[in-house]
C-alpha cells in the first residue's frame, strides 16, 4: 500500500465500501466476565478514545478500577463494519479505539484523561512509537458537552506541561462520539489472552494534573 494512505485520512471516494453485517461479538469480558456489547447497567457512562495500538490501551483502561468493561474497535473513520485489514490498509479513515464503559462513582471521567494522556505520546500526529498510520492517530470521542469540554481544558493543561518539558503540540482530534464498530473477537482483551504480546505504547513520562477540573467533575463522567 502506498505510503501516502497511511499518513492521511481518505476522502468518501477513495474509502472502502464495508458490509452492513456487523462484527460477531464475544458475550463476555475475558478478564472481568462482564457483558461486552451491553446493556450496560443504568449507572455507568461510557468514554471511547484512541491512542495508539488497541491492544495495550485496552490493557490500561480494564486495569484501571471503577471501570465495568472494555472493548476494542474502529471508529472515526468512513467505512461501515470494516475489517482489521481494512483498517490497517489506510482506507477506512478508522481509527482503533477502546471503549470503557465506567461507574462515575468509582472513577471519574477527568482520571481517565489522565490514564489516556499518560499512556501514550500525544504530539506524534498519525503514529504511535514505531506504528505508522491513520489508525494511530490520538483521539478523544465524546459523548456529551461535559465530557467535551474536560477534554479540552485536560488536553490543554496537558499542552502546558509538555511545552515546558520540549514536547510539540499535541495533535489529539476531539470530536463527538462516532459509531463504534466491535473489533474482531481475537483483539479484544488481546493481552490477557496473549501476556507477553506486542504493545507499542510508550508515554511521555510527562505527568498529566487534572485537578484543576475538579470543579467540573459534577457536570459529566
Amino acid at each position: 500500500m502506498d505510503l501516502q494512505y497511511k499518513l492521511r485520512l481518505p476522502t468518501a471516494s477513495e474509502a472502502l465500501p464495508g458490509r452492513d453485517r456487523e462484527m460477531p461479538v464475544p458475550a463476555q469480558h475475558f478478564v472481568n466476565g462482564n457483558r461486552l456489547d451491553g446493556p450496560f447497567p443504568p449507572r455507568m457512562e461510557r468514554m471511547m478514545v484512541g491512542m495508539g495500538c488497541f491492544w495495550g490501551a485496552e490493557r490500561m483502561f480494564w486495569q484501571t478500577p471503577g471501570v465495568h468493561v472494555t472493548a476494542v474497535g474502529y471508529a472515526a473513520g468512513i467505512t461501515p463494519n470494516p475489517i482489521y485489514e481494512e483498517v490497517c490498509s489506510g482506507l477506512t479513515g478508522h481509527n482503533e479505539v477502546v471503549l470503557a464503559v465506567f461507574d462515575p462513582g468509582a472513577v471519574t471521567y477527568a482520571s481517565l484523561l489522565k490514564v489516556f494522556w499518560e499512556g501514550h505520546d500525544p504530539t506524534q500526529g498519525m503514529r504511535q512509537g514505531n506504528d505508522l498510520g491513520t489508525q494511530y492517530r490520538s483521539g478523544i470521542y465524546v459523548f456529551d458537552s461535559a465530557q467535551e469540554q474536560l477534554a479540552e481544558q485536560s488536553r490543554d493543561a496537558y499542552q502546558r506541561a509538555l511545552d515546558a518539558a520540549g514536547y510539540g503540540p499535541v495533535t489529539t482530534e476531539i470530536e463527538p462520539a462516532p459509531p463504534f464498530y466491535y473489533a474482531e473477537a481475537y483483539h479484544q482483551q488481546y493481552l490477557a489472552k496473549v501476556p507477553h504480546g506486542y504493545c507499542g505504547l510508550g508515554g511521555t513520562g510527562i505527568s498529566c494534573d487534572v485537578r484543576p477540573l475538579a470543579t467540573l467533575e459534577g457536570i459529566g463522567g
